[in-house]
């Protein structure tokens, strides 16, 4: 018996130790919550508060506390073209891309457009071409990758300074760890991206674990997180400047990692709307093609992305297979259609025919599925980065239905005008999509009037052009504090100034 005890003692302090850490970010939350409590964040006061800032006061840019697409810049050309390094482990690959691909792809290709110099540090292809451009001034430097799929740091280093002993780079950039600490910490001209971190995972964790079907075993990530969020607080100030891509994420970065405010920058993700975008057109040749009727009682649900567990496909699953056993009228009138491929599309399939798997879609594509829709359905129960779906269904106006996490309630469904949140547990799920049944049967001009909400927001933050203007001010403000420690520079490029900026460059 004493044996039996001694071998359970490990699990047990891990045990211990996830709760009382669990404690602490509880008391952190309490006391952050609290403070802001009386403020509402995103507040018509707070909005009205920034905007006469805006109107009235410069502001140095690093200093600015809300995200940078609430900002308006300038469509001129830029003051200045910069030589811009850039660390991505994986290029996207035509329909093959995760969220930190697409955001590297839109946020490069357009700095290119608008003239600056981009040198591309990524891993070759192993299964196919890589991707041409037209653009003279996008220049790849590939290597294999290593075992693990990532960046061959002593590879790449030793590339990125061959094509710096020439003409020095003004700014480098680095999706995640691209570029590792251990390389980066020397470094003051450079910016790094999070697309998700350790800490907004616990959530996650937490939520997987509580969904956890019995016969499954119990998993201990939870106690590795917690090993890896002391890992990130140690190692992430090595980095010069961090991009948050979430309202959320940039919290955590001040409060949680504790780096001063000066060096975290919010900068909300975006997406080309020159792609996606309305069009009746799509709209009616999506639903001819896979015969989905043009009816006022007929609701299309659609969901996109990789189809597995951590995207909350077992939830949005069991939500349908008992909305559909007990509601045959629900079942009859409302199509789910899902774009992208995993081990949940199958199963989708078994739930009858008005479940469409289309497998994975390039963006072309795409647009035509988020226009053959009326609701877009994000069940994810990854609560880190900003998921470009919800915005792609945005600017193409449509609204959006999706868990109830911290960056998508801060950054994207900011208000039951655009949309719908529910808790990530299946009753939660079941009670809105019963909701959008009936407002779209009860009221379909009203649905309609949130999708129209949701493509305004989407089309004053989350655009690629807005997203890259602020990039771009960001970089040129970076390049220029780096030549001020050397040649005493003045410091234009970190100064804002509404009326210097007129012209909104995603108009």
């Amino acid at each position: 018996m004493v044996k039996d005890q001694a071998s359970n003692m490990p699990s047990f302090c891990h045990f211990c130790s996830v709760l009382i850490f669990l404690s602490s970010l509880s008391s952190v939350s309490f006391l952050y919550w609290s403070h802001y409590s009386n403020s509402s964040w995103f507040s018509q006061d707070d909005a009205t508060s920034m905007q006469e800032q805006q109107q009235n006061e410069a502001i140095h840019l690093l200093s600015f506390p809300k995200a940078w697409n609430h900002l308006s810049f300038s469509s001129n050309p830029p003051p200045k073209f910069l030589k811009i390094a850039v660390f991505v482990k994986k290029w996207p690959q035509k329909n093959q891309a995760g969220g930190l691909e697409r955001h590297a792809l839109t946020l490069h290709l357009v700095l290119a457009e608008r003239g600056h110099e981009l040198h591309i540090f990524t891993t070759s292809s192993l299964n196919s071409s890589f991707p041409k451009y037209s653009l003279t001034n996008l220049h790849f430097h590939l290597s294999k990758p290593t075992a693990a799929g990532r960046l061959d740091q002593a590879v790449v280093w030793k590339q990125f300074q061959n094509q710096n002993s020439t003409i020095p780079f003004d700014v480098i950039h680095t999706e995640s760890v691209g570029l590792y600490y251990t390389r980066a910490r020397n470094l003051t001209n450079l910016a790094v991206s999070w697309h998700g971190i350790a800490y907004e995972v616990i959530h996650s964790d937490i939520i997987q674990e509580l969904v956890r079907s019995p016969d499954e075993s119990r998993s201990y990530a939870l106690t590795e997180r917690i090993v890896r969020i002391v890992e990130e607080v140690k190692f992430f100030p090595s980095y010069a400047h961090h991009v948050a891509t979430s309202d959320y994420a940039g919290d955590v970065l001040k409060r949680i990692y504790m780096i001063p405010d000066e060096r975290v920058h919010v900068i909300l993700n975006g997406v080309d709307n020159r792609i996606f975008k309305p069009e009746l057109k799509l709209r009616k040749d999506f639903r001819k093609k896979f015969g989905i009727p043009e009816s006022s009682t007929s609701l299309v649900l659609g969901m996109a992305g990789r189809l597995v567990k951590d995207k909350g496909h077992p939830l949005m699953f069991e939500a349908l297979k008992q909305i559909f056993e007990e509601n045959e009228t629900f079942r009859k009138s409302v199509y789910v259609v899902v774009a992208g491929d995993g081990p949940w599309g199958d199963r989708y399939k078994n739930l009858g025919s008005n479940l469409l798997v289309l497998g994975p879609l390039e963006q072309s594509q795409l647009a035509m599925f988020y226009n053959g829709i009326d609701i877009f359905v994000n069940p994810t129960l990854r609560a880190q980065g900003l998921d470009h779906t919800l915005l792609e269904a945005t600017v193409c106006g449509k609204p959006v239905m999706a868990t109830k996490f911290a960056s998508i309630t801060r950054s994207v469904v900011v208000s039951p005008e655009m949309g719908y949140t529910f808790s990530p547990t299946v009753a939660s799920l079941k009670e809105a999509l019963y909701m959008v049944w009936r407002d779209h049967r009860n009221d379909r001009g009203a649905m309609e009037q949130k999708g129209e909400v949701a493509r305004q927001r989407g089309l004053k933050l989350f655009t690629a052009v807005k997203m890259a203007a602020a990039y771009e001010k960001l970089f040129l403000c970076i390049a220029s504090q780096s030549q001020l420690d050397k040649k005493n520079v003045r410091d234009d490029y970190c100064r804002y100034l509404p009326s210097d900026n007129i012209a909104i460059l995603d108009k």
